[in-house]
């Protein structure tokens, strides 16, 4: 039977995409090699530059997030050589994963998945490599699989003070464009992004904004090459044009994202996501329930995670959600499989969709059994309330 409405995508990416971008995106197909696809290359590099606060080059791969953090792996790094990971969640650790099987030495600085990389730790194991093995330091900006953010520019002031030479590599895929960011005064040498969430895009585009200390390390690099390479694409963009056939009607649909991320302003689209943030765990609290972060000072304003009271599952929480209001929320990641659900508020989003968005979970919490001590929609509207009074 069909359900009447529209169907809620709530999970933390991919998001809803805009009608404008989607309108964007049925274009008509050109040709990548021709006049008009190379002029829109140039003014999307250029676009790009103040959303990643990035002078360097930035880098478009048709690849998902995974392809953009092999691309910013394999241009500094050469299997054999170290590097150093913090492991924050299921995606710092799937991240770990795959410099392993790059044939990296690739060390994983412990954590318990519910706070954000620590720089002491950072700083401690960088001032005990006194031949500076480790080549570079990994971190998730914003941990997906549990709404924890860490502090880059903490984390590159560690390796500062302990005098290493360690490159910076930092994902944002779930925080670009949604999450202050400053690639150049952070000091990051490479940041990994993808086009399915705070940009407002069907998944298909990897990015690697690259500092200079990054563009000399891959110089000198050992070692073949292939798809991934940087500079073969950077040297084909300086006329607009790529050495693959590049995913050209996405390319359409970024240069709308952008356009609407310029027209809203990004401080004020850095502030759209905090309110909701805030209302956010205002509603966990009304409720009763546990977020996955410790830390409130280091709370996710792309998404909220929370764990369901001991006894429940969360996957048949969600299972009903989506039956029943036809509402996808996040699952559980790895170590929280069946004890997390996670609440999407990154991208185009209002705040009439959360308020949605919160009643469809509490509906869902009233029909799967899961108690609850008060109302998460009323505390959640309070919060919406002050924050535009």
């Amino acid at each position: 039977m069909r359900r009447a409405g529209r169907p809620l995508l709530q999970i933390p990416g991919p998001t809803n995409v805009p009608e404008r971008v989607l309108r964007a995106l049925a274009a008509p197909t050109v040709d990548h090699r021709g006049p008009a696809f190379e002029a829109l290359s140039v003014e999307l590099l250029a676009a790009l530059a103040p959303v990643f606060r990035c002078r360097g080059p930035i880098v478009i791969f048709p690849s998902s997030g995974t392809g953009a953090w092999e691309a910013a792996l394999v241009n500094v790094c050469a299997p054999g050589e170290r590097v150093l990971m913090a492991e924050t969640g299921h995606f710092a650790s799937q991240w770990w994963k795959l410099a392993q099987r790059l044939g990296l030495d690739a060390e994983l600085l412990p954590g318990d998945w519910r706070s954000p990389a620590e720089p002491d730790g950072v700083a401690a194991r960088l001032a005990a490599d006194r031949e500076h093995a480790i080549r570079a330091v990994c971190v998730v900006h914003n941990e997906t699989s549990s709404g924890v953010v860490s502090d880059v520019a903490a984390i590159r002031r560690a390796i500062d003070a302990a005098d290493h030479p360690a490159l910076l590599l930092v994902d944002t895929v779930s925080s670009l464009a949604s999450l202050p960011y400053d690639h150049d005064g952070w000091g990051v040498d490479v940041t990994v992004a993808a086009s399915q969430k705070g940009l407002m895009l069907p998944p298909g585009l990897g990015f690697n904004a690259i500092g200079p200390r990054a563009l000399e390390v891959a110089a000198t690099r050992s070692g073949p090459l292939g798809y991934w390479a940087w500079a073969p694409v950077i040297e084909a963009n300086r006329t607009g044009r790529y050495p693959y056939t590049p995913a050209t009607n996405l390319f359409y649909g970024l240069r709308e994202a952008l356009r609407l991320l310029e027209e809203e302003g990004l401080e004020n689209v850095f502030a759209r996501h905090a309110r909701h943030a805030a209302a956010t765990r205002a509603a966990l609290a009304a409720w009763g329930l546990e977020a996955v972060c410790r830390d409130p000072a280091h709370a996710s304003a792309a998404l909220t995670a929370a764990f369901v009271p001991d006894g429940h599952d969360a996957d048949a929480f969600r299972k009903r959600v989506l039956e029943r209001y036809g509402m996808a929320l996040g699952n559980g990641l790895g170590r929280f499989t069946g004890r997390v659900f996670r609440i999407g508020h990154l991208g185009d989003f209002d705040d009439l969709m959360l308020a949605g968005t919160l009643a469809g979970v509490e509906m869902g919490l009233d029909l799967a059994g899961i108690p609850r001590t008060g109302s998460g929609v009323a505390a959640a509207l309070e919060s919406l309330s002050s924050a535009s009074a």
